[in-house]
């Protein structure tokens, strides 16, 4: 149910960081981290071996969390690169309007009524299984 995923990045106002350094060779495939200045959820890694008197690169691809485009970088394993600050809670699934919105209860009773079913599949699967009484839980990260 990835696709149902509504990410929201924090930027710092608070005076903590939005991001924090993380080297490159402990990224992995579906964390996230900042490529061009956007955050981005890992869809892509590899590594190239060392040269004689280098270090080895890991070139990563991404896709940005908000607006679905496709950064890419290469960064020497031993540097650092800025991971975003991301939150993940789970909502419960209690009910879906006639207008295709979804009402999701977090665990201390919180009502969340703006996010819409998503299209295609993912949707109709969402609403038959909501219908046939089974209890889901929408994963959201912010």
């Amino acid at each position: 149910m990835g696709d149902i995923e509504d990410t929201h990045f924090e930027t710092g106002d608070s005076g903590a960081s939005a991001t924090f350094p993380m080297q490159c060779s402990a990224l992995r495939k579906n964390g996230f981290v900042m490529l061009k200045g956007r955050p981005c959820k890992i869809v892509e890694m590899s590594t190239s071996k060392t040269g004689k008197h280098g270090h080895a690169k890991v070139h990563l691809v991404g896709i940005d969390i908000f607006n679905g485009k496709k950064y890419e970088d290469i960064c020497p394993s031993t540097h650092n690169m800025d991971v975003p600050h991301v939150k993940r809670e789970d909502y419960q699934l209690t009910d879906i309007s006639d207008d295709g919105y979804l009402t999701l209860m977090a665990d201390n009773g919180d009502l969340r009524e703006d996010l819409k079913i998503p299209d295609g599949d993912l949707g109709t699967q969402l609403r038959a299984d909501f219908d046939s009484g089974k209890e889901l839980l929408i994963p959201y990260k912010k």
